[in-house]
């Protein structure tokens, strides 16, 4: 969709929403993404051996605060998780919000194990079986689900930044078998898909109109209890 707006993820023409997988209710953080990352599908990481999944840089940001749906947070990173999504390399960027109480007191990902423990433990579970109730297989790991260390994290998000770069500056076929994303923009400077932001093509995204909430399906209420081997 023409600059890559925040909305409610739909499949199959219903909103989504995940499974409630006992004992966790919904996501057990706030789950967001990193603004100019991409996880190129072309690319086969080194260490997963699994390309990316053309998606930006995912993060779990581990503080109190309940997030709300758009909201920009500062973060400071304390790690990653390497999760292997259906074959393919989905980081999971673990980190906390700067205002937090808890902000001081992390600053790489052993003190997460530290401060709140077994709390790395539930997100390798949560990501590790939330599909199944969907009839798919467990999720799988790289590194055996061992959470990497903030200094690998930043490694991770600068290649994701520098192949969002590649991508927004024309340097990456825009469309391929595996890439079909929006490249059209207001602000990058350097990227031949900027237009102007009074322009044809920023006058076409549809003015703002408020339309009733749509139906939740009551299956969002449903636990799902899970036994893995």
């Amino acid at each position: 969709m023409p600059f890559n707006p925040i909305k409610q993820d739909v499949k199959k023409g219903k909103l989504r929403f995940v499974h409630n997988c006992f004992p966790h209710h919904g996501y057990i953080w706030n789950y967001g993404a990193f603004p100019q990352t991409w996880e190129d599908p072309n690319h086969k990481d080194a260490d997963t051996n699994a390309n990316g999944d053309n998606d930006p840089l995912d993060i779990c940001e581990i503080g109190h605060s309940v997030a709300h749906t758009g909201q920009v947070k500062q973060v400071k990173v304390l790690g990653c998780l390497a999760l292997l999504d259906e074959g393919e390399t989905d980081w999971k960027v673990i980190a906390i919000d700067v205002t937090d109480p808890l902000a001081s007191e992390l600053h790489d990902i052993e003190d997460v194990e530290k401060k709140m423990p077994g709390f790395l433990k539930a997100t390798e579970e949560w990501f590790r079986i939330y599909k199944i109730p969907d009839g798919k297989p467990e999720n799988k790991f790289a590194f055996n689900g061992e959470a990497k260390n903030k200094a690998y994290t930043l490694k991770v998000i600068k290649g994701a930044h520098d192949a969002w770069k590649a991508l927004i500056q024309g340097k990456v076929p825009n469309k391929t078998d595996k890439i079909d994303i929006a490249t059209v923009n207001t602000q990058v400077a350097d990227s031949p898909y900027k237009v102007a932001a009074d322009g044809d093509a920023a006058k076409a995204i549809p003015a703002h109109e408020h339309k009733a909430d749509a139906p939740i399906d009551s299956i969002v209420d449903k636990w799902h209890f899970v036994a893995t081997l």
